[in-house]
């Protein structure tokens, strides 16, 4: 067999086989990367190229290296639905950069980003006065998040039918019918009063998927579709 042909026949079946193997991680992989997915991605598009041109390297071998780095994150991102810590722990949590206008220094020192590169990143969101930021956070996909003040966020059909007010920042505190506790500190409450706010609406813990609560006390609370889930 030509050279020529094995290399072309080679990165073909490496092509196929890496695209099944990304439908089956879904479309996480297509967005923007968690650190750990990134090293992830780096690593098996070297291996992938190499494979497809050093021909003194066994075909079955190479896939078998490569499955083994997709299988590693496949396995975390199951393991991460289930338990928020090892989540955490794995992707880290968002940090938070700015709240009611005012920048946290150590938080940046944290992140090792300068105040350049913050100022930076909300430019690129049309924004140029820190002072007009109510709640700035780094998620952990790297993605700058922002809150503007209600001041200076577009006007809203409920903006005519309600009076204004200050904006909260909003923190999940249970996430899959798990009780998150760094984002019910952050929003200033305590267990006793999300239990008091969840019986209020006659609704057991277990019953919830996702709720958020903002620093005013306002909860949202989104249920579990069990039909779906059957």
């Amino acid at each position: 067999m030509s050279e020529y042909l094995e290399v072309g026949l080679r990165s073909l079946f490496i092509l196929v086989a890496l695209f099944f193997i990304t439908k089956l991680l879904g479309k996480k992989q297509l967005s923007q990367l968690s650190f750990f997915e990134y090293i992830t991605g780096i690593t098996v598009g070297s291996i992938a190229g190499t494979l497809s041109m050093d021909l003194d390297l066994k075909l079955m071998e190479g896939l078998m290296s490569i499955l083994l780095w997709f299988s590693v994150p496949f396995i975390f991102s199951i393991i991460s639905l289930k338990s928020i810590r090892f989540r955490r722990f794995v992707e880290g949590s968002p940090t938070v950069f700015i709240e009611n206008g005012n920048i946290k220094e150590k938080a940046l020192k944290k992140e090792k980003i300068s105040i350049d590169e913050l100022l930076e990143q909300l430019r690129k969101k049309n924004i140029f006065r820190v002072s007009d930021v109510e709640y700035a956070s780094l998620d952990t996909n790297g993605e700058l998040s922002v809150l503007l003040k209600r001041e200076k966020q577009p006007l809203l059909y409920e903006d005519f039918f309600q009076t204004q007010g200050k904006t909260m920042s909003i923190h999940p505190v249970i996430n899959d019918g798990k009780i998150d506790r760094q984002g019910l500190e952050m929003a200033g409450f305590t267990e006793k009063w999300l239990f008091q706010q969840l019986r209020q609406r006659k609704i057991t813990l277990e019953n919830v998927f996702l709720a958020q609560a903002d620093t005013a006390g306002k909860l949202t609370i989104d249920l579990y579709d069990w039909s779906s889930i059957k």
